[in-house]
C-alpha cells in the first residue's frame, strides 16, 4: 500500500466520521427533542432546544469535514488548484458555520458578551 492511498482512505474514514457526526448527532437531537415536545412544561423551549443542538451536530460534522479536506490536500494533492478548491470549500464552510451560529444564539459573535452581561439583544433567546 503506498502512502497515498493511506492518506485517502485515512481521509475517508475521518470523513465518514465528520458524516456520522451529522447523522447521529441529529438523530439524538431529535430524540431528546421529543419527549420535551410531549411534555407541555416543556413544549415552549423544545424547538429551540432541537435547533441549538441540531445546529452543534452540524457545526462539529463541519469541523471534522474540514479536516479531512486539509489532509487530503496537504498530504495528497499539493497543485495551486488544490489549494484553491481547500481555499474556496473551507471559506464556504466558515460561512456556513458562522451563520448556524448566528441563528442558534439569536446574536452577532460579537455581541455575546451581551448575553453573558445579562443583556441580550431584542429577540434573542438565553443560552441553555
Amino acid at each position: 500500500m503506498t502512502f497515498e492511498q493511506v492518506i485517502t482512505a485515512l481521509v475517508q474514514v475521518v470523513e465518514a466520521v465528520g458524516a456520522a457526526i451529522m447523522v447521529f448527532g441529529g438523530a439524538a437531537a431529535f430524540l431528546v427533542a421529543v419527549p420535551r415536545a410531549l411534555r407541555a412544561d416543556t413544549r415552549a423551549r423544545a424547538y429551540q432546544s432541537l435547533r441549538r443542538n441540531l445546529g452543534r451536530a452540524i457545526l462539529l460534522g463541519l469541523e471534522v469535514l474540514i479536516v479531512a479536506d486539509i489532509i487530503r490536500t496537504i498530504l495528497v494533492t499539493t497543485t495551486v488548484e488544490s489549494v484553491l478548491v481547500l481555499a474556496a470549500i473551507v471559506l464556504i464552510r466558515i460561512l456556513l458555520s458562522f451563520s448556524l451560529e448566528v441563528e442558534m444564539d439569536g446574536v452577532w459573535p460579537w455581541a455575546r458578551w451581551r448575553l453573558a452581561s445579562g443583556r441580550a439583544a431584542p429577540g434573542a433567546q438565553p443560552p441553555e
